[in-house]
């Protein structure tokens, strides 16, 4: 059995979800993130039973679920109504993800805006133990999951997450296209992969991308030279989980396990 998933961002519409999971299933797919990004569209309240049918085919096939918190959120707002309204839509996402089985919830922490990167760190640190502080309290079986981020004015640095997760006990998302934007094609996979290797486990995104002097502008299809570049690095024997975003992420999945496939078999 692979021990790595590959699966798009993406689901489709929550009537559509049970059926697009078969078929994903039917494609080699084998994870799936849930795109919140524009606001959490699973409700308890309105969609419980759409959403224990959810998590309830998923498991049967296989298919490891996983979701991506709004794109508005911002734990290092000068602002404290936009922290607190950051704060809510992270737990709309994580009471989602209890429901939906999905463990991962994936979020873009925030910015530095004028403040020192420090300040900011501590800051956001502060909001992620409080929101595990709840998370616990619900009895949610979820884990926290900052991304490493694409822009050079947003927090996000491979080792601003890593010290997250030893100061708060969360996990992480390392998205290699963010990383290769951020650092404007100048850090290697290998340099990438390489404060990560450690961990049994790894939740990934992937897609290619346009960047610019201020780091990620677009994502875009995945190229064959830069993905074969990408799983050369990667281990065989961990448990790893990479996630589409490319503009055609069912697509570029398939590519991905065809490419996976060519390269460690």
């Amino acid at each position: 059995m692979k021990m790595i998933k590959f699966g798009p961002a993406g689901l489709g519409s929550i009537e559509d979800s049970v059926n697009n999971l078969k078929r994903y299933y039917e494609l080699g797919i084998r994870a799936c993130e849930i795109p919140f990004t524009y606001g959490v569209y699973m409700k308890k309240n309105k969609h419980l039973k759409q959403m224990q049918e959810i998590r309830k085919t998923a498991k049967e096939l296989g298919i490891q679920l996983s979701i991506h918190a709004p794109y508005w959120i911002n734990l290092n707002s000068k602002e404290k109504e936009k922290i607190e309204n950051s704060k809510k839509r992270i737990l709309r996402s994580c009471e989602a993800g209890h429901i939906l089985g999905a463990e991962k919830i994936v979020f873009h922490p925030g910015y530095y805006g004028k403040m020192e990167k420090e300040e900011s760190y501590n800051n956001i640190k502060d909001s992620i133990i409080e929101l595990e502080e709840e998370i616990k309290k619900q009895k949610w079986n979820v884990k926290l999951c900052p991304e490493t981020t694409g822009k050079i004015n947003v927090f996000g640095k491979e080792e601003e997450i890593l010290n997250l997760v030893e100061d708060t006990g969360c996990f992480f998302c390392v998205d290699f296209a963010h990383l290769l934007a951020r650092y404007g094609g100048k850090k290697s996979y290998e340099e990438m992969y390489e404060p990560f290797k450690n961990f049994k486990e790894l939740h990934c995104h992937y897609s290619g991308i346009e960047w610019s002097d201020k780091g990620e502008r677009r994502h875009k299809i995945a190229d064959e030279k830069n993905m074969e570049k990408l799983f050369k690095v990667l281990p065989n024997n961990k448990k790893i989980t990479i996630i589409s975003e490319s503009p055609n992420p069912i697509e570029d999945s398939i590519r991905y396990i065809n490419t996976w496939d060519k390269i460690k078999n």
